[in-house]
């Protein structure tokens, strides 16, 4: 769905029709979609220049326009990537790109069994591509909205929790501005879409929920905002650039010192 949201040809006939479908309940479905690629396209460029030489993309999702690999490398090629989806078909996907690209890696795990992606870490191949002991990114776009409130510290305390100084969380979600902006039926039957087409629930969050869940990290400048509003680049503009309203996804990149 989100590979078709932005244009791409990494889809299939039941992700279109699931599209679609979203679209009719929320009209600017693809402009959120987009918004978020360009925030995580500027994060990922933002601490690929500060120095960070390791990216873990979890709920990667099938490969699109501007993959992590492709901001981060054009920074610096030894920049390492593991992307970790629970789809075997993005997995696939991923790795066909990766061929002849010997520092990134796509693998199969469940970004909401953290300790089952810190046994693969541990050891066999992701191990030879991110070692958690050195800086590390960690980026969650537009995926702990899939995790309920009950379990959403579960799911990313224990990572978190692991990165050494100069590592950093991506994080961007969407938030309860879009029920404000749409009402409650609206939000009710674009959640259906998910919750049908994806065995999926959404959990919007507020912004005090989600400053937590960065737990004692720092954020950078400017904080958690609107996506369009972070660190936003003219040569990209945001769809959200100038319209009335921005967009209803919030983003923070944090810095552990």
């Amino acid at each position: 769905m989100y590979d078709y949201l932005l244009g791409g040809k990494q889809n299939f006939p039941a992700d279109r029709e699931a599209a679609r479908q979203l679209i009719q309940a929320v009209p600017e479905a693809a402009e959120i979609a987009l918004s978020n690629r360009l925030f995580l396209r500027r994060a990922v460029r933002m601490l690929a220049q500060d120095g960070i030489r390791q990216f873990l993309d979890l709920g990667s999702g099938i490969p699109t326009q501007g993959n992590v690999h492709e901001i981060a490398q054009a920074t610096d090629p030894t920049c390492r990537v593991l992307y970790v989806d629970i789809d075997p078909v993005a997995v696939v996907a991923s790795n066909q790109i990766l061929v002849g690209n010997p520092t990134c890696r796509a693998i199969e795990g469940d970004f909401t069994r953290p300790d089952l992606i810190l046994d693969a870490l541990s050891g066999g191949d992701p191990a030879t591509v991110i070692d958690l002991e050195q800086p590390t990114a960690l980026l969650y776009c537009a995926v702990l909205q899939q995790v309920s409130d009950d379990r959403i510290d579960d799911v990313v305390t224990p990572i978190r929790g692991l990165l050494v100084p100069g590592s950093a969380m991506v994080m961007s979600h969407l938030s309860t501005a879009v029920t404000d902006r749409y009402g409650d039926s609206t939000i009710d039957t674009a959640k259906g879409v998910y919750r049908t087409r994806a065995a999926t629930e959404i959990s919007l969050r507020t912004d005090a929920q989600l400053t937590a869940l960065f737990g004692d990290l720092a954020m950078v400048e400017p904080g958690l905002v609107p996506l369009n509003d972070w660190r936003p680049d003219l040569s990209e503009p945001d769809p959200y650039a100038g319209a009335p309203t921005p967009s209803p996804m919030r983003g923070a990149v944090a810095i552990r010192h």
